[in-house]
């Protein structure tokens, strides 16, 4: 499979942006996808924002595997406050709410201490795709910000009022290069780079031989996937969907779009591409 890099001009600027709004804001909610949390991490990103308090949201997590996503919880939780959550389902906005008072209690000391009571300011950031728009619509109680389930969907910033504090909503941001081609591709699985630069049959091969590793009764449940060689479990793919062309020729094109499709929409089951023991200290 080919390197995979993807670093639009406009996220340079977005980089800028948040540079310059980190001064503006008390404290910063990163978005992680539960599904793939240490992709979803963008050390880059972080460093913008120096000493500011950061609180880790692990979103998506009804499409995650449920104890690695506890696992996960675990070790960010050894160096920052961290809550899963679904932020289409009700109850998640209360969930991070409940994480702020000890998130902001330098700020709202230092107010105290100055007779001041000025709602808190926090960034909400990400890697593409991760949900943060639709976590500041789960907290606003409304759809203030433009969703969607393809990369790069939101590209300027705007500040967002809710109860008691406002939400910087920011564009997704990658960083300039990936390092480490595993995780790159963890991100073109769930969505977070636009699919149009992707070579995305080679992907789904690399998709099927993770998932035969991890959870291949997934594969059997789904698809009739009993093992055997990534194209074999590829063919397979194409039979259980009946993607043929003339011929009896299989459509690989299709059965690889629709294996992308079903894992992003939960349709194969709660998957999880990594394990937080092999991300010691790797969020600090």
């Amino acid at each position: 499979m080919k390197h995979i890099q993807w670093f639009p001009g406009h996220m340079t600027k977005a980089m800028r942006m948040m540079e310059e709004s980190a001064a503006l804001v008390d404290g910063v909610l990163f978005i992680l996808d539960a599904r793939a949390p240490a992709a979803t991490f963008n050390k880059k990103l972080k460093k913008l924002f120096g000493a500011k308090p950061v609180l880790f949201v692990l979103n998506k997590c009804d499409l995650a595997d449920d104890a690695a996503t506890d696992a996960f919880l675990a070790e960010i939780g050894k160096g920052a406050p961290a809550v899963k959550c679904t932020a289409t389902a009700q109850g998640a906005a209360g969930r991070i709410a409940a994480k702020l008072p000890e998130l902001l209690k330098d700020k709202f000391a230092k107010d105290a201490a100055r007779g001041m009571n000025r709602p808190p300011r926090l960034l909400v950031a990400g890697i593409p795709n991760t949900g943060k728009s639709t976590v500041i619509n789960a907290m606003s109680g409304q759809k203030r910000a433009v969703t969607g389930d393809k990369a790069g969907v939101t590209r300027g910033k705007q500040w967002i009022r809710c109860a008691g504090f406002e939400l910087l909503d920011t564009p997704g941001t990658m960083p300039p290069s990936f390092e480490d081609q595993a995780l790159a591709r963890h991100l073109a699985y769930i969505g977070s780079i636009n699919d149009d630069i992707l070579d995305i049959p080679s992907l789904a091969l690399a998709l099927l031989e993770e998932l035969a590793a991890s959870y291949p009764a997934l594969l059997a449940a789904r698809y009739g996937i009993d093992g055997g060689e990534p194209l074999a479990m590829y063919e397979q793919v194409c039979r259980a969907r009946g993607f043929l062309i003339r011929g009896g020729e299989f459509d690989y094109e299709r059965a690889a779009r629709a294996l992308l499709d079903d894992l992003r929409k939960g349709r194969l089951g709660r998957v999880t591409f990594e394990r937080a023991e092999n991300f010691r200290g790797y969020f600090a």
